[in-house]
């Protein structure tokens, strides 16, 4: 059987480690197959590929969309195609949208006396011409001084509920399941554990979005219980969805690490992914 993790992030978007950092991780955990699934890009997917390659594992293109409906849900997209015209249109309007919410943040921030240049925030970026993620912001803040950590300067101003939160430029996730359809690939619902709704709003959340494409869901997380696990694959059985598995790791110090929690996908899934 083979190992997977199919959610890493690494500095092409909000993560600090490289994509040969996540393979070396990969090989070392004894992860046979790895999804690089940065934040609305998949700028890093070439170079994670020749590098999986290399190493002698194996690399499916990935992305996760950073999308809002009533609340903050993220949607995993596997196997679109990075040249498809809708993906192209969707990767301009996410970078674009990322500006706009910087901006509306930073305003935010600076009318509680919080003032982050946009150039600070810009320096935090690893690889130009990728979005603004709201966790460059809080490394800038943190920095100069406003807070111990990136981290806990996030959840003091810009979580959800904050007041320095911004959905400007987000999509649906209905439509994030449909560009991903659209371009050829197929989308699973994110760690539905930490979406906040309760279970029939949750129910009625992944019931829309099957009827979208959805084909589906991260049940087998890093931060799930092992009761949470057991419901989202029931509920991946009851809709006729694939069941992925991922870390959702961020950085090569993370108690999230590449591979954890174990996952092995079955035959259905490796199909899927278009790695048998």
């Amino acid at each position: 059987m083979m190992r997977a993790d199919m959610h890493i992030h690494t500095y092409y978007s909000d993560g600090t480690q490289s994509p040969a950092d996540a393979v070396a991780a990969a090989v070392r955990a004894g992860v046979g197959l790895i999804c690089v699934t940065d934040h609305d890009t998949m700028a890093g997917s070439g170079e994670t590929a020749a590098l999986a390659r290399a190493a002698g594992i194996r690399a499916a293109d990935g992305i996760e969309i950073s999308a809002y409906g009533e609340v903050k849900v993220h949607v995993l997209g596997y196997g679109l195609d990075r040249d498809c015209p809708q993906f192209r249109s969707y990767r301009d309007e996410a970078v674009q949208g990322s500006y706009d919410r910087c901006e509306d943040t930073l305003k935010k921030l600076s009318s509680r006396g919080i003032d982050v240049p946009v150039s600070a925030v810009l320096a935090e970026r690893a690889v130009p011409d990728t979005p603004v993620h709201s966790m460059f912001i809080c490394r800038a803040a943190a920095k100069l001084g406003y807070a111990r950590s990136a981290g806990a300067f996030y959840l003091a101003c810009i979580a959800d509920g904050k007041f320095a939160h911004s959905r400007v430029g987000r999509l649906s996730p209905e439509r994030a399941v449909e560009v991903i359809t659209a371009c050829g690939g197929w989308a699973s619902l994110a760690h539905p554990g930490r979406i906040a709704l309760d279970a029939a709003q949750k129910e009625e959340l992944v019931a829309r979005l099957v009827s979208r494409g959805l084909r589906g869901i991260e049940a087998v997380y890093s931060a799930h219980t092992e009761g949470e696990t057991l419901y989202y694959k029931e509920m991946a059985r009851r809709y006729g969805l694939l069941i992925t598995g991922g870390s959702d790791t961020h950085s090569a110090d993370a108690p999230r690490s590449v591979g954890t929690p174990e996952f092995y996908p079955d035959e259905e899934l490796l199909r899927a992914l278009q790695t048998d």
